[in-house]
């Protein structure tokens, strides 16, 4: 039974690879041709980086705008593996869920929001282990029925698969929240707080900064950083490597640490999406565990501290307003995350 009373099961398809599953990866770096990657700078630790995220030419197709040169161009299709054989909320390492504060300190995340929500519940044929965890950012759905609901086009998808939602459009019916089985979305029913340099910048679409209240607000895949070749912050912030992002039109993902072949670790992993049968055609999929290849010392007495994440907007401002005028002026304008 879940903590939160949401997100009952995990996606599965068979049962769960075993300990020795881990041995033999088909879809590991030694099977890709060379790609360039870009070290990321930033978040948790450094890590290695889609780098190619510029259009690819290509021959012919769809149509899709002209390069510099005059050839064809294809777009991006984004896409996260969970690997939940990795994923013990974080329990084992005595911290509340990285995935989800790293989200929270990089996206300036109202407070009382997880736009990246980590869920733990019991299973009674997992003796071992007693709880699984599941990490549910957005699920990116191609078919979404946030967007189908929409009367304002205020939540749309991107060119690139990306569901995005503009809070300058958006007239805070909360239709699309209504709409959304995975209940991934929030609603900002007070002012929310943020720190002043964040709140005082242009209105970013892809940053949704400054969060506006009486509007609606989720997950969005970190955009602006995979424009720039870096990776979502909830990918780098993982410490078990079990969050892959990636791109399944040049079919390559990464987790920071390693490269895979994206069509070869979903298919060979059996990794499905959560929720698959309501046809919403999502762009997360779940490889099936219960953390069971999580290095910890005990499979028992750890807690799951999810009560422990930080939105530090409110404490932050407040030790802005103690700083004399002159020290306030030289703060950062650039409030983008």
């Amino acid at each position: 039974m879940s903590d939160n009373g949401s997100m009952p099961q995990t996606p599965a398809r068979g049962r769960p690879p075993g300990r020795g599953a881990e041995a033999a990866k088909p879809w590991a770096r030694e099977s890709l041709p060379r790609r360039k990657f870009l070290r990321y700078a930033g978040g948790a630790a450094a890590g290695v980086a889609l780098a190619a995220l510029a259009p690819i030419p290509i021959a012919s197709g769809r149509a899709r705008a002209p390069g510099e040169n005059g050839e064809a161009l294809r777009l991006r299709r984004w896409a996260m593996v969970i690997d939940l054989r990795r994923c013990d909320g974080c329990s084992g390492l005595g911290l509340p869920p990285q995935c989800s504060q790293y989200c929270n300190w990089s996206r300036f995340v109202p407070e009382e929001q997880e736009w990246l929500e980590v869920y733990r519940y019991e299973e009674n044929d997992l003796p071992e282990t007693g709880h699984q965890f599941l990490a549910a950012p957005c699920m990116q759905c191609q078919n979404a029925p946030c967007v189908n609901v929409c009367p304002v086009g205020a939540t749309f998808h991107n060119p690139e698969g990306i569901v995005l939602v503009d809070q300058e459009r958006c007239i805070g019916c909360r239709l699309c929240m209504a709409a959304c089985p995975y209940d991934r979305r929030f609603f900002n029913w007070k002012e929310p707080v943020q720190p002043p340099d964040v709140k005082e910048s242009p209105y970013n679409v892809q940053t949704q900064t400054p969060a506006i209240k009486g509007t609606v607000m989720k997950c969005d895949f970190c955009t602006e950083q995979a424009m720039a070749g870096g990776l979502p912050y909830c990918v780098s912030g993982c410490p078990r490597g079990g969050i892959y992002f990636g791109d399944l039109e040049e079919d390559i993902a990464t987790n920071g640490k390693e490269v895979v072949r994206l069509s070869l670790l979903i298919n060979e992993s059996g990794a499905a999406p959560y929720k698959e049968e309501l046809g919403t055609k999502p762009r997360v999929y779940y490889i099936q565990g219960h953390g069971e290849d999580a290095e910890r010392e005990t499979y028992h007495e750890q807690d799951f501290l999810k009560d422990k994440l930080e939105w530090p907007w409110r404490k932050m401002v407040a030790e802005i307003e103690k700083l004399p005028p002159v020290a306030k002026a030289s703060l950062p304008e650039d409030g983008n995350g």
